[in-house]
């Protein structure tokens, strides 16, 4: 059945990604007052996530996080079915990078990155961040049950030098690399919740002691990437900046789970900022009341 859902959807997400940018957001407009005000698409889920994380917001603050939220993941799912046909130039004018030097910077220091996010704002577009860089771009990625979708997702991300590999792909291919003596730049999104029982490490996040996924910071370890924290904010509909921030130049320097903390920290500065631009329909904390015994502060 897979080749014929996908025979059957591609065209349609190919028209869609065909619309000018003012009738793509009517679209989602209208996907909105689906997932939202019909199906109520995680709504319980996103209500939950929200009290826990802001338990001094009242119930009118939390309701307008929510629905602002909904709206800007149906942009989100729009923007990124416009991915398929969205040209280079139009891109660039649409995701910023307010300093790219810095990661230049290290490209020029002979420094492979290891690039940390969260899943906040837009991560969708990030990988035009290969048409101003040298190093080779990798995105660690969960293998999609179709694979003819799954190798549409992979074409995307190719379009402009990104390509995506699977946790297990990681490390024999970075190593490859760093022998071969080719300077690579490796995403992660590392926000949301590994399983309690595999987690090596806990801390709060949000005011909340969760388990935390470790896989980047030790990556970055093996490789001797340094380490980029990259914060995005939504300046309007469709338009973004990013900012980029070194967490650790020379990660082995850092006692193990420090990086992973530090970066932590920063994706809760997002948060704080503006709620309604993380992904609320995870549920981060579900395993917040199986805190380890020997769990310290």
């Amino acid at each position: 059945m897979q080749l014929p859902a996908y025979i059957l959807i591609y065209p349609i997400l190919w028209l869609i990604s065909m619309l000018p940018f003012r009738l793509l957001y009517a679209v989602s407009d209208g996907l909105f007052v689906l997932i939202y005000h019909i199906i109520g698409y995680r709504k319980k889920v996103v209500k939950e996530n929200l009290r826990l994380a802001f338990p001094k917001k009242s119930d009118d603050e939390l309701n307008r996080i929510r629905k602002k939220f909904y709206h800007h993941l149906c942009d989100m799912v729009m923007e990124s079915i416009k991915s398929m046909t969205i040209s280079e130039s139009e891109m660039k004018k649409r995701f910023t990078f307010s300093n790219i030097e810095l990661l230049q910077k290290l490209e020029q220091e002979n420094r492979s990155i290891a690039l940390m996010c969260a899943h906040y704002g837009s991560w969708e577009w990030i990988f035009i961040l290969q048409t101003y860089m040298n190093n080779k771009g990798y995105a660690i990625y969960k293998r999609l049950a179709n694979k003819h979708f799954d190798g549409l997702v992979k074409r995307i991300r190719a379009k402009f030098n990104s390509y995506l590999i699977t946790t297990k792909e990681s490390i024999p291919i970075l190593l490859q690399s760093k022998r071969e003596g080719k300077l690579t730049i490796c995403g992660f999104v590392s926000d949301q919740s590994p399983k309690a029982e595999k987690a090596f490490h806990w801390n709060e996040f949000m005011g909340i002691t969760v388990p935390v996924h470790t896989g980047a910071e030790m990556l970055a370890k093996k490789i001797d990437m340094s380490v980029v924290f990259f914060g995005v904010k939504k300046l309007k509909r469709g338009y973004y900046e990013t900012t980029f921030k070194t967490i650790a130049y020379h990660p082995n320097d850092y006692p193990n789970y420090e990086i992973t903390d530090m970066f932590l920290d920063l994706v809760e500065e997002q948060i704080n900022e503006a709620p309604e631009y993380y992904l609320w329909t995870h549920k981060r904390w579900k395993h917040r009341d199986k805190v380890p015994a020997d769990y310290k502060k």
